[in-house]
């Protein structure tokens, strides 16, 4: 029993190494190129980890439940390591192909309102106050006619990353 909680304890630090140090560990073996590729993913530590700590926790449980020995503990800790370690590979697969939101651009701006911050004198640059994907955004705009401070404007076009073309809504 003892040994079965050793190797659970010993997979649960080496879960925390791999968690701490982020793929350092798995550098170290990089540059061997033995298995390149080969398993894509099935060996990185956290499966591993996670095997190892399942075969050692479900072994021990089984040695201190029940009559039997050390071959039964041995293999349904292989069995309960082998879905902990494939459950540990799917969960990872998932979660590096999520794809994260499309970053909104200057050019996401075109047909959106908002307020004038600083005022914009004709062809000249003030600033205005736009929400992009909810979020207040302060641009440089310009305009052929001045617009006050404080105008409800409309954004017509970009000029650059940060500066915009803009007119004032007419009401």
């Amino acid at each position: 029993m003892t040994f079965f909680l050793g190797l659970g304890i010993a997979g649960v630090v080496l879960l925390i190494l791999a968690l701490v140090f982020d793929g350092v560990l798995e550098g170290l073996l990089d540059g061997a190129g033995v298995l390149d590729g080969l398993f894509d993913g099935l060996l990185s530590l956290p499966v591993i980890a996670g095997f190892i700590s399942m075969l050692g926790f479900s072994g021990a449980i089984v040695l201190g439940t029940t009559g039997l020995g050390a071959g039964p503990a041995t293999a349904v800790g292989v069995g309960a390591g082998a879905g902990a370690g494939w459950l540990t590979w799917r969960l990872s697969r998932t979660l590096m192909r999520d794809d994260p939101a499309v970053t909104p651009r200057s050019e996401d701006l075109v047909g959106s309102s908002g307020s004038v911050v600083t005022a914009i004198p004709a062809d000249g640059y003030g600033e205005v106050l736009v929400y992009l994907a909810g979020q207040p955004v302060k641009y440089a705009a310009k305009s052929a006619v001045p617009i006050a401070r404080g105008a409800e404007i409309w954004v017509e076009g970009t000029l650059s990353t940060t500066s915009v073309t803009v007119r004032q809504v007419e009401r």
